[in-house]
């Protein structure tokens, strides 16, 4: 399994547990200490290791194994090593502070998103569009009787 097929899976097992704002960063232009990062947050100590535990699980059933976990005490940066990975899965105030994204800036940073909430979302957009459009043709009918 190449390292690019390792960190979309990984993304993907991260999604899984409604991880938010997935990066898969591409570090082999830019550092030999990995060749991508994923990166991703959650709203709770809860969350965050269930993203871990999802990803733990999910590698280990595709026959890869993390070479290092560190963080699962505190539960504010859950860093998952798989040598060409690493996962960083952060609570939200702490990816804030961290800000890996500007620190690796030269990396080709491709957001990964869930296809299904994405299409949920547009959706659910376009019935307030549509629904708010009504309401205002109701309202103007409503001021010119």
């Amino acid at each position: 399994m190449t390292s690019r097929t390792l960190a979309k899976q990984i993304s993907r097992f991260a999604i899984e547990k409604k991880a938010a704002d997935v990066l898969l960063m591409d570090l082999r232009k830019v550092t030999t200490t990995a060749d991508f990062f994923v990166v991703c947050s959650a709203g709770s100590d809860t969350q965050v290791k269930a993203i871990a535990d999802s990803i733990l699980d999910g590698t280990e059933n595709i026959g890869m194994k993390a070479w290092h976990a560190e963080g699962m005490q505190a539960l504010m940066w859950v860093v998952l090593d798989y040598v060409d990975v690493v996962v960083h899965i952060f609570h939200k105030e702490a990816r804030s502070f961290y800000n890996l994204e500007r620190l690796w800036g030269d990396a080709k940073i491709t957001e990964i998103t869930d296809e299904l909430e994405k299409a949920v979302k547009a959706h659910r957009q376009a019935k307030g569009e549509s629904k708010r459009l009504s309401e205002t043709g109701r309202r103007r009918r409503t001021v010119n009787q």
